[in-house]
């Protein structure tokens, strides 16, 4: 493929159109669409985006625009667009595009209000458009540095799910297969939600023992919504489950764990998120992932403190006395 489109240019989208970028010979061009002009205008003038990913040049392979009709004739498109914007970025890229074209969807979270994954909104929008999900334990900026990195690429066509390997599979970016959409992309999505409990421990000084049983409980909530939602244990437990969850847990690199960080020390909600200009996406997931769990009838209280915590409903040292107060109970 000698044409790819990347859609969102925040530090995710930028690090993936430097992949996509690198991965191709000579001859392949990257479209990165931004929403910010601003964004656009640095690109082009200095090869950096400095609002989203400073001091990390883009391939110059890469060019930037806020056209959607700069993508009409690209040959797949990785799709990075915030997960609650999804729905209508989709709908203005397809109305630019010349045919439907495979899409890899790098977007993490649940739509609110429809509790609608990524695949099926944009399976909403655009039918036509065969679709992957690549997920996995990665930082924006480890990949964009040519870090070494390894993520899931699920797809339900294998051949597909083959040939688009080649469009980002790099010795420093390796996306293993799987034909287990479901779960690598709810991974993606419920692991944010549990990186911002992780955080508050971190915030609140528990230590490490506590963080560590938070991960591990967290994960088991992760999986029993997995399965009831069809997806396999085996992509619960891969890089684009535990894997992601680790990462997320274990680093305030990452937006979610340094949210819970800065809650657990007593900052507000609304002062954490107005001192940043990207989605922490477990913020706008939690409602939802709840509202899952509660759909399939499945216990999540590691989620359910969280969402509590998000939404007002409980302050934090309530949400954290009412956790630590459960019932004792089996471990399986």
């Amino acid at each position: 493929m000698k044409r790819i489109g990347v859609v969102g240019a925040g530090a995710w989208g930028t690090a993936l159109a430097c992949v996509a970028a690198r991965a191709g010979d000579e001859e392949r061009a990257v479209s990165l669409w931004a929403r910010e002009e601003e964004v656009v205008k640095s690109i082009s003038a200095t090869r950096l985006n400095d609002l989203y990913l400073p001091g990390i040049e883009v391939e110059k392979n890469v060019t930037a625009t806020n056209d959607y009709a700069d993508l009409h004739d690209v040959e797949a498109i990785l799709f990075v667009a915030p997960a609650q914007h999804a729905r209508a970025v989709m709908k203005d890229l397809a109305t630019n595009m010349d045919k439907p074209v495979p899409l890899i969807i790098c977007s993490k979270g649940i739509e609110r209000g429809t509790l609608k994954m990524m695949t099926e909104v944009i399976g909403e929008v655009a039918p036509e458009y065969p679709q992957a999900i690549l997920s996995g334990p990665s930082f924006a900026a480890d990949v964009a540095m040519g870090m070494p990195t390894a993520v899931t690429l699920a797809c339900s066509d294998a051949a597909l799910g083959a040939q688009l390997q080649q469009v980002v599979g790099l010795a420093t970016f390796r996306p293993y297969l799987s034909d287990d959409p479901i779960g690598a992309e709810l991974g993606g999505s419920v692991k944010n939600v549990l990186a911002i409990a992780c955080g508050i421990v971190e915030g609140k000084h528990f230590g490490e023992s506590a963080r560590a049983a938070l991960t591990t409980r967290g994960f088991a909530e992760l999986v029993r919504l997995g399965v009831a939602m069809g997806a396999k244990r085996e992509t619960m437990g891969g890089l684009s489950g535990l894997g992601d969850l680790v990462l997320t847990c274990n680093s305030k690199q990452s937006r979610n764990m340094s949210l819970g960080f800065a809650l657990g020390q007593g900052r507000s909600l609304d002062n954490i998120l107005g001192a940043r200009n990207s989605v922490t996406e477990g913020v706008y997931s939690a409602q939802a992932v709840v509202a899952l769990a509660k759909k399939h009838n499945i216990e999540m209280p590691i989620a359910e403190a969280v969402d509590a915590i998000i939404s007002g409903e409980k302050s934090l040292d309530k949400a954290i006395i009412d956790l630590l107060n459960r019932p004792f109970k089996s471990e399986v």
